[in-house]
This record gives structure tokens, C-alpha cells and sequence, in this order.
């Protein structure tokens, strides 16, 4: 899948949809969720164009991926996620729910989250 640079994300990025911010760096920006699924929900996003994870694990700079995930560590210290523990999510694809086709995480904290995946009944 190509990237998409009039995406959500993108759009954040460059300034032209506010966003309530709460880290940026060289390679990182962080903001509060529109729709939070926990007490505690952020999104941490690499500042380059990538599609998903793959995407970025296989063509983002070593000190790409290396800043990426110290922003995602530094976030969740930041809110005090680190003794309480915090869930980290990255969807890939449709069958997993990746609604933004922009690289990103997800930062669940702020209350016992419970199991990650209900089970699923076979056909």
C-alpha cells in the first residue's frame, strides 16, 4: 500500500488539524486520542511516512526506529504509566483494525485493562 499523505496523521503533522499534543521530537509526535478507549489513551506516531509497521521496520533510518520507540518509553513515563503498567498497540492492516494508514501506537493506561482479545468461537 502506497502512503497517503493527505491521511489524518499527515494532516497532524504538518500543522493543518490540531491535536492535543503531548510529546514531539526529532521523530516523534504524541497526542490524546479524539476517542479515548481508556483513562488514559495516546497515540505516538513516527514523523516519517510510513504505512505500518512493516513498512517502517523495514525502511525507516536505525535512528529512526531508534527515537521512535524512546518517545514511546518517554510517553509512557511521562503520564506514569511505567508502575501501574500500560498496554502498547500497533494494528497492521485491515484484519487487525488499522483505520490510518500512517504508522502509529497506541498508549492504554490509567486502569486495569483486562484481557487483550475476547476468544473467539470456531466456525
Amino acid at each position: 500500500m502506497a502512503y497517503d499523505d493527505d491521511n489524518i496523521f499527515a494532516r497532524i503533522l504538518r500543522g493543518e488539524i490540531p491535536s492535543r499534543k503531548v510529546y514531539e521530537d526529532e521523530h516523534a509526535l504524541a497526542f490524546e486520542d479524539i476517542n479515548p478507549q481508556a483513562p488514559v489513551h495516546v497515540l505516538v506516531i513516527p514523523k516519517g511516512r510510513y504505512v505500518s509497521m512493516a513498512d517502517f521496520g523495514t525502511t525507516a533510518s536505525p535512528a529512526e526506529i531508534t527515537g521512535f520507540f524512546r518517545a514511546v518509553a518517554t510517553v509512557a513515563a511521562q503520564l506514569g504509566l511505567d508502575r501501574p503498567g500500560y498496554r502498547m498497540l500497533a494494528n497492521h492492516g485491515d484484519a487487525a483494525g488499522q483505520e490510518v494508514p500512517h504508522f502509529h501506537v497506541h498508549l492504554f493506561g490509567g486502569r486495569k485493562l483486562g484481557p487483550m482479545l475476547t476468544r473467539v468461537q470456531a466456525d
